[in-house]
């Protein structure tokens, strides 16, 4: 009696259980951001991943996390670079016109 029992409940769990795909939904808007020289995604940049969740009652703010951490140090260093390369197309111009 149990076995038949098992093999209907089966069946009836393979009818209803929903196919799982964990391919990439697309991002809604991503068309629109990339014309508007936006992030592709919506959690790139901006005060939702940029400002701190939080913050104590009495006001100050709360301690920043890895992930906050991690992308100043990103932009620092796309700044010195930045900076690195104008300086050295200043000097590469100056060079030639003083010979």
């Amino acid at each position: 009696m149990a076995a038949p029992l098992k093999m209907l409940w089966r069946s009836a769990l393979r009818q209803t259980v929903r196919p799982f795909s964990s391919t990439c939904a697309t991002h809604a808007g991503k068309k629109w951001r990339l014309e508007n020289g936006l992030a592709w995604t919506g959690s790139e940049y901006g005060p939702l991943t940029d400002l701190p969740d939080w913050s104590f009652a009495d006001g100050r703010p709360a301690p920043p996390l890895k992930g906050q951490i991690r992308r100043q140090k990103q932009r620092e260093e796309f700044a010195r670079r930045a900076v690195y390369l104008n300086a050295e197309m200043d000097q590469g111009c100056i060079l030639p016109s003083a010979q």
